[in-house]
């Protein structure tokens, strides 16, 4: 008897717990200025990223997945303002029928019409009439953050796919770190790598911010199935590392700038996505990706084409480990969770499966 007599109670409290934190997972994805991790909405994308997966499976070929893969992140986020107007619509449902507003049937009813702002229920209770007021104004609220977060999510997509286009004329396609010393080399000489470390630095700075606040950018794939711009980041950090470990020119701290722009920036995305990560790489400790006999033979490609090489592979290939070690796993990994097209010492050495697991909070 005493269980019915406070379950109007512990409904309207069970509403009210889905009510404000629908609304808080709507804030933290459109208007919070930080990352900030929501529950719901890493449910909703890890499900529909395992749904994603298993149609893939069924698929043969690169191609013909990415193809399905570049729908994965338009549709989540398409998904996120349904399913939030669902929980909003269930609890005040909840608390409607707490408050006698009506059977269970009623309650959604009304509850529907004032979220959609129809008007077709009302009521002539005074505190179920300020729910369906603030019923109705969370949904106009939730419309207009929308219309607001999709113009800013591709003004941000614009800045970042005009410097993966632009690096396709000097890096080549699929872009390659190699191709773009020879063609730097050739066209601007490399003296002119420093502006270009100075504008990825920026560039780096900007896709930290965008990508960990906005972080379904993370999955919109290029325009082109063939690029990614987490592969022309890989190419660039590879290309500076190199020229500071390898190249006989002066040092350039540009590069070494950008290369640190480059894994803050690599290491803060994947650290929102939970993958797994070592804060603190020191090579040989913690190996790379990339075996020394790779890179002696990148180093016979640079001197074939005349590029000034230092005398002592031995410690260029130490100084290159050195500074690989600080992105190279944010990198693979990030490979893998965006399915990235083949690149040279990027995705073609991505581990095939790297899925966050949706139920964990955030590491530290």
């Amino acid at each position: 008897m005493d269980i019915y007599l406070y379950l109007p109670a512990l409904i309207f409290i069970l509403g009210l717990i889905v009510v404000i934190g629908t609304f808080f997972s709507a804030l933290s994805t459109f208007v919070l200025p930080r990352s900030a991790q929501s529950l719901l909405n890493r449910v909703l994308f890890g499900t529909l990223r395992r749904i994603f997966e298993k149609i893939m499976s069924l698929r043969s070929g690169y191609e013909k997945k990415e193809a399905l893969f570049a729908y994965y992140a338009p549709i989540g986020l398409l998904m996120l303002v349904p399913t939030w107007y669902i929980l909003m619509s269930v609890g005040f449902a909840a608390m409607y029928w707490s408050l006698g507003a009506g059977d269970i049937y009623t309650s959604f009813k009304l509850s529907g019409s004032s979220l959609l702002t129809l008007g077709f229920e009302t009521s002539g209770n005074f505190l179920v009439n300020l729910l369906v007021f603030s019923e109705a104004t969370l949904g106009l609220i939730l419309v207009a953050l929308l219309i607001a977060y999709l113009p800013t999510m591709y003004a941000a997509f614009s800045r970042r796919e005009e410097f993966v286009n632009l690096l396709e004329v000097r890096a080549g396609n699929p872009p390659s770190s190699v191709e773009m010393l020879l063609r730097f080399n050739r066209i601007h000489g490399l003296k002119g790598l420093s502006a270009y470390w100075s504008s990825w630095e920026v560039w780096f700075a900007q896709i930290e911010e965008s990508h960990s606040t906005l972080p379904a950018l993370v999955f919109f794939r290029s325009p082109r199935g063939d690029q990614s711009w987490i592969t022309a980041a890989g190419t660039v950090l590879d290309a500076a590392a190199l020229a500071l470990s390898a190249l006989d020119i002066p040092p350039d701290a540009s590069a070494a700038l950008c290369i640190r722009a480059g894994f803050i920036s690599l290491r803060s995305i994947s650290e929102n996505f939970n993958l797994p990560l070592n804060l603190d790489p020191i090579f040989p400790q913690t190996p790379i990706s990339i075996s020394r006999d790779e890179f002696l033979d990148v180093l016979d490609q640079l001197k074939k084409a005349d590029l000034p090489l230092k005398k002592d592979r031995e410690q260029a290939w130490r100084d290159f480990a050195g500074w690989r070690v600080n992105y190279d796993q944010p990198l693979l990994a990030l490979c893998s969770l965006i399915m990235a097209p083949p690149a040279f010492w990027s995705s073609d050495r991505a581990p095939k499966t790297q899925l966050p697991d949706i139920f964990t909070s955030k590491k530290n």
